[in-house]
């Protein structure tokens, strides 16, 4: 019969056994995938560390901004011109509940326009109202855009802060050599003093155009915000402006003034 004991924290021994067989057949290493990771923190040291733990902030800060675009629709404008094309017509109600029902900061901003038009609102009390809200939504939009700035501005700082010392240390490793100076000390010591620099420029890269996208996407939203409310608040020249039959026609609106001549001249 085969016995079974226990340890003190009530795990049978042939399950504690097993997990060292396991252990030791796995030789304590790691993930295949995670084996570049830990070479290169080896390598690189606390440097490298420093620059993955920003990269990982970066790549969540990415993530949860683009869910945000997503979620706010953001690249998107058809509801917004649909809303004030019904607005032109003479549909105020239709255009309203169309930009309101929408979760697009443009189209939200109209909603909040109209809605101060049909109030009758004097018109500076209105603006002031809408541009606090568009302001209010490009804050928010914007947040997070500073802690890519940094991350963005210092990874190559810190890639090169860890070149220098790793250059530092070859030039030590080469000075207690002494008359004996393998190549191999300097060459081995370079090459991984220059590793944080190209993981620094590796994290930099991407975050400055990740930063740069989403910057265009706020820009753009911002642009489309003063067109579409000016032509909400200003009459369209386009369709309202009389357009003259003929030359002549034009001719006859036109009158000419002589210039007022001072006395004694």
């Amino acid at each position: 019969m085969e016995e079974t004991y226990k340890t003190a924290d009530g795990m049978d021994l042939a399950t504690q056994s097993g997990l060292g067989e396991l252990s030791a057949g796995s030789g304590g290493r790691l993930h295949p995938l995670l084996d570049p990771v830990a070479e290169l923190l080896a390598a690189g040291g606390p440097v490298v560390a420093i620059l993955f733990a920003l990269s990982f902030l970066a790549v969540m800060i990415g993530i949860a901004k683009i869910l945000q675009f997503h979620s706010v629709k953001m690249g998107e404008r058809g509801t917004a011109r649909q809303a004030l094309q019904l607005w032109q017509r003479g549909d105020p109600a239709a255009a309203k509940g169309l930009a309101a029902q929408s979760a697009n900061p443009l189209a939200q901003a109209l909603a909040r326009a109209m809605h101060g038009i049909e109030r009758e609102l004097p018109e500076n009390r209105n603006r002031e109202a809408v541009a606090g809200y568009c302001n209010d939504a490009l804050a928010h939009l914007r947040g997070w855009f500073r802690p890519l700035e940094v991350i963005a501005a210092l990874a190559p700082l810190l890639g090169l802060f860890g070149t220098v010392l790793g250059m530092i240390e070859a030039f030590q490793q080469l000075e207690q050599a002494g008359s004996q100076v393998n190549p191999a000390i300097l060459s081995g010591g370079i090459w991984e003093a220059l590793l944080t620099t190209a993981v620094g420029l590796a994290v930099a890269i991407p975050v400055v155009a990740l930063l740069n996208w989403l910057e265009s996407q706020v820009d753009g939203l911002e642009q489309a915000m003063e067109s579409y409310l000016t032509r909400l608040f200003t009459d369209d020249l386009t369709l309202h402006a009389a357009k003259p039959a003929s030359v002549g026609e034009a001719n006859e609106h036109y009158t000419y003034s002589e210039p007022a001549i001072a006395a004694g001249e």
